[in-house]
């Protein structure tokens, strides 16, 4: 039934053998950096390389301040420690998410509040976060926002760039500021991808990026937290240090820290991939207008860049007609031995924690059962 497609993802990849949906590709200095860290024998949390890659970083992203971390969800939560999210506060998501942004909230101890997402940017929807804060949530005179029901405060307000492709960062980023209600991006699967000429990650308060093995460059294990804030930049790299004081060659910590402090080993990697992260995206976007083509000769919808934004696409994914053809497509594929899957389960059908649900999730659910990310590492020589 889907032999065209196949048969047009082998030709992309000219190979019989298996097709992973996502995987890196290391093709400059990255064997050179490591080596390096090693004949130094600064591996772990204190080198040159880690100092070097969060400057390389914030100046990709045009950030003022990044903080390397072991990886995005260590971002995340210690992005919501920063803020004292804890026990009796609300942190505001999208349900139709990868699990490490529910995980960071409730390592906080906070209860997640799951709104739906739009069906065009896959990300928090701007009408659904106005809703729920104007029907259930009122600015008290201690200026924070409270959930009247639940009489808790409202923290934070988590969109997450789905697949790459950027959230309606100002529509969401003018409520949250009329709330009072501070907003983090979850831009873990987002580097290289732009809103309205804005780096994803650039317009939060603070925001989280990853760089597993499947991401669109990788340090192995890591992640970066990004602010344009100082005072906040300071209290991460305090945190994600275990919270030392240096004391000459006394150990001593003001609070729970966290050992989240990114290795200098995994900085060399990371540090050599984004030397050609200029190629990588250029060679994804070859790559997109390949699938693009495909799938305009078909009755399947290709997910596309919207306007005033810029993809990093990160993963090529489609919309299928419904659920049957979704299932379908995805045991013929990987059947055929080619990487491909769904979206996500939304994590309130997981039933992990408590959590509120204050509305249905429509197109959540539409997504879920529709969406199919297809082979995606970039074609690099």
């Amino acid at each position: 039934m889907f032999n065209a497609l196949i048969e047009f993802i082998r030709e992309i990849y000219k190979t019989n053998e298996f097709i992973p949906l996502h995987e890196p590709n290391f093709l400059g200095k990255e064997r050179e950096y490591v080596l390096d860290t090693i004949d130094s024998t600064f591996v772990s949390s204190v080198g040159e390389y880690v100092n070097i890659f969060e400057e390389r970083i914030a100046e990709y992203t045009g950030v003022n301040h990044a903080i390397a971390t072991v990886n995005g969800t260590s971002s995340l939560h210690s992005i919501l420690s920063v803020l004292n999210v804890s026990n009796n506060d609300l942190v505001i998501t999208q349900s139709l998410t990868f699990v490490a942004t529910v995980n960071s909230i409730l390592y906080s101890g906070a209860t997640p509040v799951f709104l739906d997402v739009e069906r065009d940017t896959l990300s928090l929807s701007p009408v659904s976060l106005g809703n729920y804060l104007s029907k259930n949530c009122e600015v008290r005179d201690d200026m924070k926002c409270w959930d009247i029901k639940e009489n808790k405060i409202v923290k934070a307000c988590i969109p997450m760039h789905t697949l790459g492709f950027p959230a309606e960062l100002n529509e969401i980023k003018k409520i949250c500021d009329d709330f009072n209600i501070v907003m983090i991006e979850d831009a873990a699967e987002s580097l290289g991808s732009y809103y309205d000429d804005k780096h994803t990650g650039s317009v939060g308060s603070l925001s989280a990026l990853s760089f597993n093995g499947n991401k669109i460059i990788t340090t192995g294990g890591g992640g970066m937290i990004l602010t344009n804030d100082k005072k906040l930049a300071d209290e991460a790299k305090h945190l994600t240090t275990t919270a030392k004081i240096n004391n000459g060659w006394i150990w001593e910590h003001d609070r729970i820290g966290y050992n989240y402090r990114m290795p200098n080993i995994n900085a060399a990697l990371g540090l050599a991939q984004i030397e050609y992260f200029d190629t990588i995206l250029d060679s994804k976007r070859s790559l997109a207008k390949l699938y693009r083509d495909h799938f305009e000769k078909t009755t399947i919808e290709y997910i596309d860049e919207r306007e005033n934004t810029k993809a990093n696409f990160w993963l090529n994914s489609v919309i299928t007609k419904s659920k049957d053809e979704r299932d379908k497509l995805l045991v013929e594929l990987n059947d055929a031995r080619i990487g491909a899957r769904p979206l996500w389960r939304p994590i309130h059908e997981l039933n992990l924690s408590e959590y509120i649900l204050p509305f249905r999730l429509v197109n959540t659910d539409w997504l879920y059962n529709r969406v199919i990310s297809l082979p995606s590492t970039p074609i690099l020589k």
